[in-house]
Protein backbone atom coordinates (compact mmCIF):
# COMPACT_ATOMS: atom_id res chain seq x y z
CA UNK A 1 0.00 0.00 0.00
CA UNK A 2 1.41 3.20 -1.10
CA UNK A 3 0.93 6.27 0.84
CA UNK A 4 2.74 9.61 2.52
CA UNK A 5 5.47 9.80 4.61
CA UNK A 6 3.32 12.24 6.45
CA UNK A 7 0.30 9.56 7.17
CA UNK A 8 2.73 6.63 9.07
CA UNK A 9 1.54 6.05 12.42
CA UNK A 10 4.12 6.02 15.42
CA UNK A 11 6.64 2.85 15.24
CA UNK A 12 5.16 1.89 11.39
CA UNK A 13 8.06 1.73 8.84
CA UNK A 14 8.07 1.37 5.29
CA UNK A 15 10.34 1.63 1.84
CA UNK A 16 10.79 4.96 0.09
CA UNK A 17 9.49 5.12 -3.51
CA UNK A 18 9.57 8.29 -4.60
CA UNK A 19 10.57 12.05 -3.50
CA UNK A 20 9.40 14.89 -5.20
CA UNK A 21 12.95 16.63 -5.53
CA UNK A 22 11.68 19.86 -6.18
CA UNK A 23 10.73 20.30 -2.78
CA UNK A 24 13.23 18.66 -0.78
CA UNK A 25 16.09 20.06 0.99
CA UNK A 26 18.94 18.77 -0.34
CA UNK A 27 20.52 17.95 2.96
CA UNK A 28 17.70 15.57 3.23
CA UNK A 29 18.38 13.38 0.27
CA UNK A 30 22.10 13.58 1.56
CA UNK A 31 21.25 11.96 4.78
CA UNK A 32 19.44 9.06 2.78
CA UNK A 33 15.96 10.15 2.13
CA UNK A 34 16.31 8.08 -1.41
CA UNK A 35 14.23 5.45 -2.70
CA UNK A 36 14.91 2.33 -2.03
CA UNK A 37 15.69 3.16 1.72
CA UNK A 38 13.63 1.90 4.99
CA UNK A 39 12.24 4.45 6.76
CA UNK A 40 10.59 4.13 10.55
CA UNK A 41 8.25 6.66 12.29
CA UNK A 42 9.92 7.45 15.71
CA UNK A 43 7.36 10.06 17.06
CA UNK A 44 5.58 13.24 16.48
CA UNK A 45 5.73 16.01 18.12
CA UNK A 46 3.21 18.28 19.21
CA UNK A 47 0.86 19.13 15.91
CA UNK A 48 2.63 16.97 14.06
CA UNK A 49 5.55 18.90 13.16
CA UNK A 50 7.95 18.03 13.57
CA UNK A 51 7.75 14.17 12.36
CA UNK A 52 10.93 11.96 13.86
CA UNK A 53 12.18 9.55 11.39
CA UNK A 54 15.39 6.32 11.05
CA UNK A 55 16.07 6.44 7.64
CA UNK A 56 19.06 3.70 7.48
CA UNK A 57 20.10 4.23 10.75
CA UNK A 58 19.93 7.98 10.58
CA UNK A 59 17.96 10.11 13.03
CA UNK A 60 16.37 13.04 11.37
CA UNK A 61 13.57 15.71 11.91
CA UNK A 62 11.37 16.98 8.82
CA UNK A 63 8.62 19.09 8.86
CA UNK A 64 4.93 17.59 7.82
CA UNK A 65 4.70 19.29 5.04
CA UNK A 66 8.17 18.07 3.40
CA UNK A 67 6.98 14.04 5.04
CA UNK A 68 3.75 14.49 2.37
CA UNK A 69 6.29 15.03 -0.74
CA UNK A 70 7.98 11.74 0.22
CA UNK A 71 5.47 8.13 -0.51
CA UNK A 72 6.38 5.20 0.82
CA UNK A 73 5.38 1.45 0.27
CA UNK A 74 4.16 0.36 3.84
CA UNK A 75 6.31 -3.13 5.50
Amino acid sequence: MKVSLASLKKGQSGIIISVVTDNIPLKLLEMGCLPGNEVELLQRAPFSCPMYLNINGSHLAIRKEVAEQIEVELM
